[in-house]
C-alpha cells in the first residue's frame, strides 16, 4: 500500500518506518525543512533504539521518503495518517490547532479514494469534527478513521511491529478492512484487531493511559506510607503483585511519571469529564499525586541539609523521564534539579543520551559529566532520577572515595538498602526505611 504520514515526531516516524518495513511506501511530511533535510540525509531527531537503521535502510531502498509538500505526498495513497502533536492547552485540554490545520490542508489537495486516519491522540469527538470539517471545505465526503497508538518510548519498535492489540474507530467496514488488511503482518500471533466506533477508539487511548497512571500513583501513595510505618514497599509490590487481578506492571515506586502522553493525557480526560458535567476526582487526584512526588526527594535532602543548601554540591544521576529514551518531557528529574538549585545547590550532572537535550533547555545552569563516576567528584550527595541499566551495579567503592560523603537519595530503588549499608553509604530510597 501507499501511505503518506503527517508529522515526523516521535508517533509519526515510528509508525511510518515500521509501515515501510512491511513493504509499504510511505512518504513522511513535516512543515519543518530542517527536520526532513535531516531525515533525508538518514539522521534523526529523536532518540529510540534502532530507529535510526530502519530509518536509513527503507529510505535507501525507496521505501520511505520524506518531503515537506502535502500535495505531493497524498498523490496516488491509499492512507493519509495524521500523527501531529495535540499538546496541552493552558486549561488542560488537548490543543487541536495542528491537527486542523492538516484538516484544512488535505481539503484542498487530497484526491479521490484515500482514507484519512487520525493517529494523534485526541479527545472524543475529534473524529466527528474532522470529518464535517473536510466535507464543509472540500465539498465531498471523505471518510475519517482513528487508530489510537500504544508505543512506549524506548520500546517503540517492538510495540508497533509486535503490538498486543490494534485498535481502529471506523463508520465503514470497509475502511475496517482495509486497515486490517494494512496491520495484517504485525498481527500474526492473533493479537487482535479490535475495530469500533471513532468515538471508543478515541477513549480507550485516554482510559489505557489513565489506568497505567493510576497504578503508578498509586503504587506511590502506598510507598509513602509505608516509610512511616517500617514497611517496606517491595515487599508489599511483590505481596499483591502475585495477584492475577492486580498484576506487577507499573507498581514500581519512584518520582512519579513524565513524558509527552500520561500527563497530558490525564489532564485532557479531566476536560473533557468537566465538560460534560462529570467530576473527575480520581482522575486529579492522580495527577496531584504525581505532581507532589516529583519533590519527595527534595523533602528527604532538606530534611538531611535543611532549607538552605548553599555552597551544596550535589551529582544527579539519569535525566530523562525514563530509559531508553532522550525525552526530558516533564521528567521528574528536571523538578529536582530546579528545586535543589532555587535552594543554592550547584548540580553535576550524567545521562546516557538526555543530556544535550536538557542542555539545550537549561544551558549551562549545570555541569554536564562525561561519566557517571565523574560526576561524584566532590559531591556531598547522589541523587538518582531515572533507572538506567548504567548505574544499576557501580563500583561503590570508587564512587566512595570521588563523594565528599558517602549519601545516596535514590529515586527509583535500584539498590537494596543493606547492600548500601554494608557499602557504607548512608542510603534514602522510595517506600523503604533509611540506612
Amino acid at each position: 500500500m501507499k501511505i503518506a504520514m503527517v508529522g515526523t515526531g516521535y508517533v509519526g516516524l515510528v509508525t511510518g518506518a515500521c509501515f515501510a518495513a512491511t513493504g509499504n511506501y510511505v512518504v513522511c511530511v513535516d512543515i519543518d525543512p530542517k527536520k526532513i533535510a535531516m531525515l533525508q540525509e538518514g539522521r534523526i531527531p529523536i532518540y529510540e533504539p534502532g530507529l535510526e537503521e530502519l530509518v536509513r535502510r527503507n529510505s535507501q531502498q525507496d521505501r520511505l521518503q520524506f518531503t515537506t509538500s502535502l500535495s505531493e505526498a497524498v498523490a496516488g495513497v491509499d492512507f493519509v495518517f495524521i500523527a501531529v502533536g495535540t499538546p496541552q492547552s493552558d486549561d488542560g485540554s488537548a490543543d487541536l490547532n495542528a491537527l486542523f490545520a492538516v484538516i484544512d490542508e488535505l481539503a484542498e489537495v487530497l484526491p479521490e479514494g484515500p482514507s484519512v486516519v487520525i493517529k494523534s491522540t485526541v479527545p472524543v469527538g475529534t473524529n466527528a469534527q474532522a470529518t464535517a470539517r473536510l466535507q464543509q471545505k472540500s465539498g465531498r465526503e471523505i471518510d475519517v478513521a482513528s487508530n489510537p497508538e500504544f508505543l512506549k518510548e524506548g520500546v517503540a519498535l517492538d510495540d508497533c511491529m509486535k503490538p498486543d492489540r490494534v485498535v481502529v474507530g471506523v463508520r465503514k467496514s470497509s475502511t475496517g478492512d482495509k486497515l486490517r488488511s494494512l496491520y495484517a503482518p504485525f498481527l500474526r500471533t492473533e493479537h487482535p484487531f479490535l475495530a469500533m466506533s471513532p468515538e471508543s477508539a478515541e477513549m480507550t487511548k485516554y482510559v489505557a493511559n489513565a489506568m497505567l497512571a493510576t497504578k503508578i500513583s498509586f503504587i506511590n501513595e502506598v510507598a509513602n506510607v509505608c516509610e512511616r510505618m517500617d514497611a517496606d514497599v517491595n515487599d508489599v509490590r511483590r505481596g499483591i503483585g502475585h495477584d492475577e487481578r492486580i498484576g506487577f506492571q507499573f507498581l514500581f515506586p519512584g518520582l512519579g511519571y513524565g513524558g509527552s502522553c500520561f500527563p497530558k493525557d490525564i489532564r485532557a480526560l479531566a476536560s473533557i469529564a468537566r465538560n460534560v458535567g462529570v467530576k473527575p476526582a480520581l482522575l486529579d487526584a492522580v495527577d496531584d499525586i504525581n505532581t507532589r512526588q516529583k519533590s519527595v526527594l527534595t523533602t528527604k535532602i532538606r530534611r538531611e541539609f535543611g532549607d538552605d543548601l548553599s555552597g551544596k554540591r550535589f551529582a544527579m544521576w539519569g535525566l530523562s523521564f525514563k530509559p531508553r529514551t532522550d525525552d526530558i518531557r516533564e521528567a521528574p528529574a528536571l523538578v529536582v534539579a530546579r528545586e535543589l538549585m532555587e535552594a543554592g545547590a550547584s548540580l553535576t550532572v550524567h545521562d546516557p543520551v538526555a543530556m544535550q537535550a536538557v542542555r539545550d533547555k537549561l544551558g549551562e545552569t549545570l555541569t554536564y559529566a562525561e561519566s557517571p563516576l565523574a560526576a561524584l567528584d566532590k559531591a556531598e550527595g547522589l541523587v538518582i532520577s531515572t533507572e538506567w541499566n548504567d548505574y544499576r551495579h557501580p563500583d561503590f567503592a570508587e564512587m566512595r572515595r570521588r563523594m565528599a560523603r558517602p549519601l545516596v537519595f535514590d529515586g527509583r530503588n535500584l539498590y537494596e538498602p543493606e547492600q548500601m549499608r554494608q557499602a557504607g553509604f548512608t542510603y534514602h530510597s522510595i517506600g523503604r526505611a533509611s540506612v
